[in-house]
């Protein structure tokens, strides 16, 4: 993936949403890039809906993308929060199935379409990047189950930590995401999101910034959300 759900400052991964596309070789990634069309959305735009046939996938060069599932009441339940250099729709075009999830433009994004018959092509002349990709999916989806076990088990407070361990990926490092996209990646109120964060930075695990997290102890922020 890449930066879990959102762009981090340095690189990262994105929770719930592999993004596969920078497993690449750097030639492989320049030479799609150069091929796929670029596409802008403004604020609000919905780029992809949910139970669409998939014959490629995105690359986010500008701006963000909340992926999630529109609800029956109108309401948007965000999986992922996504930035520049993050991809997303490469599973549903290995799988071969409709998309599973809405992708709706936060701000002004600019985006890459990756046709799946170019994309395939590039994996075919390149197999060392098709064996990176397969060991980052595996690796994610382990992750993913972890993390999905700790959402459905843990408090507020421990699904936020939880939620901002694996946002900095293997290392401590700062985060651009706010309290608002906590709540929603979390399930929990904007005012509860900012109650968890005020106790983790007395903490000392994080400190906070004007729409930024800084990590400062990761396996301790993973130590606290395990209980």
């Amino acid at each position: 993936m890449s930066d879990s759900l959102h762009s981090v400052v340095d690189g990262g991964r994105s929770l719930l949403a592999p993004t596969l596309f920078g497993e690449l070789e750097p030639a492989t990634q320049q030479s799609l890039r150069e091929s796929a069309p670029r596409r802008h959305y403004d604020g609000g735009a919905i780029i992809s809906h949910r139970g669409e046939t998939s014959t490629g996938f995105w690359l986010i060069e500008s701006g963000r993308v909340t992926v999630g599932q529109f609800q029956v009441d109108g309401s948007f339940r965000a999986l992922a929060v996504l930035g520049a250099g993050d991809s997303y729709g490469e599973l549903a075009v290995f799988s071969g199935r409709r998309r599973v999830v809405d992708a709706v433009a936060r701000g002004p994004a600019d985006l890459r379409w990756i046709d799946r018959a170019n994309f395939e092509a590039a994996l075919a002349a390149d197999p060392p990047s098709m064996r990176r990709m397969l060991g980052a999916l595996s690796e994610e989806l382990q992750e993913m189950l972890d993390v999905i076990s700790g959402l459905r088990r843990g408090t507020a407070s421990a699904r936020i930590a939880g939620v901002l361990a694996n946002l900095a990926g293997k290392s401590d490092r700062a985060i651009d995401v706010g309290q608002a996209e906590l709540g929603e990646l979390t399930g929990v109120s904007r005012v509860t999101a900012n109650k968890v964060l005020a106790s983790l930075e007395q903490m000392g695990l994080i400190q906070r910034g004007y729409g930024t997290i800084c990590v400062l102890d990761r396996e301790g922020l993973l130590r606290f959300s395990r209980g």
